[in-house]
């Protein structure tokens, strides 16, 4: 008879997390952690008030470092995180959720799926609906949604 030998060391170790700086950029972190696609969205949302750092709004430049709370509002959420880790340059995945702590609270479960649709578009200079128009619209909402 054979036995059966598993490896009980568990799972395999992690890659250790690459030395960083003591401090870095917002923005290049963000980045960096994967939190926005790109340097320039991160920059981007910190120029329009949409990061906030230990409470206060921050610039691209503001600098964060480990225990520092980031706040980011992108698409209309909001995410929480607490940072753990300064990377300045882009890592994969898994070593990116490993430098920082996601405290971003979870929907409510009675709380209505938000809709993302878009307001409806108006042609350049055709002013305010008509009340006509108007009565039209909520026509077709109420339709739509029913």
């Amino acid at each position: 008879m054979t036995e059966d030998r598993r490896d009980e060391a568990g799972p395999a170790p992690q890659p250790p997390l690459p030395q960083g700086p003591p401090s870095t950029r917002v923005d290049k972190w963000l980045w960096a952690v994967r939190l926005v696609k790109t340097r320039a969205d991160a920059a981007q949302a910190c120029r329009g008030g949409h990061v906030r750092v230990n409470d206060k709004p921050a610039k691209p430049a503001t600098s964060v470092s480990p225990g520092d709370e980031v706040r980011l509002r992108l698409h209309g959420t909001t995410r929480i995180v607490d940072v753990g880790h300064i990377l300045e340059k882009r890592v994969g995945a898994p070593i990116a959720v490993r430098c920082y702590t996601d405290r971003t609270p979870a929907p409510s479960p009675s709380a209505p799926p938000q809709a993302f649709a878009a307001p409806p578009r108006r042609d350049r200079g055709a002013g305010r609906p008509t009340k006509r128009d108007r009565r039209q619209l909520e026509r077709l909402r109420r339709e739509g949604l029913g």
